[in-house]
């Protein structure tokens, strides 16, 4: 479109091309690209439920109270340590994505994953430092690097993405945290497997010594390690993706640039090569044209000062929340559920850990895979907000007949299990994907990664509190040192209330199905969300009511 001297009619077709776009390799490209970072994420959150307790079969094997098994405090603290670093991550790389440009950033937070990730894996106490201080040092860098691939690889298939079927790329994107969960547990168990004959030597954690302790001690360390492999093969995929032609026609404001990535981008190229003599021209004579404003604090603060989009992030960040709160909290069941299907005790620490690989196997398989793959193929017909609020709505249920029924539910063991896949199958085919996919649409391009920052890290505080407060609270009553969990049936009523708050705050978020980024940006004179402050104050177009000419105002 260079005949076109309008910078912003260049900007509204150009956009429309990738929006109209039939869908092809360049689309699977962006998805798998971004997958693989969530499928890495997914993988080394999930493995340390795993590698926990080799930890204490390794480092606590001398401990006068409980040998062999780690201090619940220093379980807390290892997989807290993660959370907090995620939340760091969220904001600081959303932030960042705006400020300097998607693709800058893009790998920057995978290289910090692979190299926390190994650092983990080579760590070891010794007199001056305990394992436990070492592991949550690197966890939480790791978890800097998780937290900024939640923005980052939301926003940048969002704005690749076609408008028809953009919710299924991003569902798509997403549900590879299944296929890591599967991946962790799959890794345990052939790991176990291979060190099947140390393993036999000892009937529990308490006598794990010699060639079992030295055993264990491998196995963790491969398991975690492992997590560094997919990162590392979609690492140069990630350091060459384009930068998004959204990001550099409104905030960038070059618009020969987008317009030729743009071009690229539809034809399979790596990015757009303008002349860079007609490049600079155009970009100094739309300086001042180009109808979106610029970003600033004051450009921030005016548009969410706006209840109409300031409702918005209230409703994504209120809902990922609340959903974490749940999310996380239920997997202080997975001991009970796992001894419910026969899956929690053995007569050696290879049965132990075989077992325990397993039932995460078939928990993962029955309950969270088929929920992240229904959203996939449903998300663009049924729509965003009818799959949140129908989520919310069977969690409150679910959360409510596990609460007040727990006791009377622990004698039929198959019941209480139904009940727990039911509920993971219900957080994915709902909340779990949807707040996910909402705040990478729902914003304008220039706070697209700050507002979805701010909203994942939202949940991540949540998923804190389930693990800080939940956690111990669940144990309310329970004599010292044990592992009984007597206060669990109302933590599971309060998680209920926690799931009809989610149901509250998915009423302000849109429904962002079929509707271009432009539009719910509102961007889109004539449409519903418009919002005139959305034009530069330095150009204002005919369509505006307040403006008749058309002109740049002096």
């Amino acid at each position: 479109y260079a005949h076109i001297e309008d910078p912003n009619e260049r900007r509204r077709l150009a956009l429309a091309e990738i929006d109209k776009a039939p869908f092809g390799w360049y689309h699977v490209r962006a998805v798998v690209v971004a997958g693989i970072g969530f499928f890495t994420d997914a993988y080394d959150i999930f493995a340390i439920n795993l590698v926990t307790a080799m930890l204490g079969v390794v480092y606590w094997q001398s401990a006068k109270t409980k040998p062999g098994t780690i201090p619940e405090h220093s379980d807390t603290a290892i997989k807290v340590a993660t959370s907090g670093g995620t939340v760091l991550g969220q904001v600081g790389f959303g932030i960042l994505a705006d400020v300097v440009g998607r693709k800058r950033m893009y790998g920057l937070e995978l290289i910090l994953i692979i190299f926390a990730t190994l650092a983990q894996s080579l760590s070891s106490a010794s007199p001056a430092i305990s394992i436990v201080g070492l592991i949550i040092f690197w966890r939480v860098l790791m978890g800097i690097g998780i937290g900024g691939d939640y923005p980052l690889s939301s926003i940048i298939t969002s704005e690749f993405a076609t408008t028809k079927w953009r919710g299924a790329m991003m569902g798509a994107v997403f549900a590879m945290q299944g296929i890591g969960q599967l991946a962790a547990a799959l890794i345990a168990l052939i790991v176990t497997a291979g060190f099947k004959e140390s393993l036999l030597t000892a009937n529990g954690a308490s006598s794990c010594d010699g060639v079992c302790n030295v055993a264990v001690d491998k196995m963790w360390r491969v398991i975690i390690g492992f997590g560094a492999v997919p990162g590392c093969i979609a690492l140069y995929y990630r350091l060459t993706i384009p930068e998004t032609p959204r990001y550099t026609f409104d905030v960038a404001r070059d618009v020969e640039k987008a317009g030729e990535d743009t071009k690229a981008y539809i034809q399979g190229k790596a990015e757009g090569r303008p002349d860079e003599v007609r490049r600079v021209t155009v970009l100094a004579d739309s300086e001042g044209r180009l109808e979106t404003p610029k970003a600033s604090y004051g450009d921030f603060y005016r548009h969410y000062k706006q209840w109409k989009f300031g409702k918005v992030l209230l409703g994504t960040a209120g809902s990922w929340f609340f959903l974490d709160v749940a999310f996380y909290g239920l997997g202080l069941n997975n001991s009970i559920i796992l001894g419910a299907i026969g899956y929690s005790k053995g007569n050696s620490m290879y049965e132990i850990f075989r077992r325990t690989a397993v039932g995460n196997l078939i928990l993962v398989c029955a309950g969270a895979i088929p929920g992240y793959w229904v959203t996939v193929f449903t998300v663009d017909t049924l729509g965003r907000k009818t799959i949140q609020l129908m989520g919310f709505t069977m969690l409150t249920i679910l959360f409510v007949i596990i609460g007040f029924a727990y006791h009377k539910l622990l004698e039929h063991n198959g019941a209480l299990l139904a009940l727990y896949v039911l509920a993971q199958f219900f957080f994915n085919f709902g909340p779990n994907a949807t707040t996910f996919i909402v705040p990478g649409e729902c914003f304008p391009t220039r706070y697209r990664s700050t507002s979805h920052g701010i909203s994942a890290a939202s949940g991540k505080v949540g998923a804190i509190i389930a693990q800080v407060v939940f956690g111990p609270l669940r144990q309310r009553g329970a004599p010292p040192g044990s592992t009984e969990s007597p206060w669990l049936n109302h933590v599971m009523e309060i998680f209920a209330l926690f799931m009809l708050c989610g149901l509250f705050t998915s009423l302000l978020i849109p429904e962002t199905k079929r509707k271009t980024l432009e539009e719910l940006a509102g961007e889109v004179p004539g449409t519903a969300n418009y919002d005139p402050g959305s034009r530069s104050a330095a150009y204002k177009t005919s369509s505006d009511p307040d403006s008749g000419s058309g002109e740049k105002i002096a």
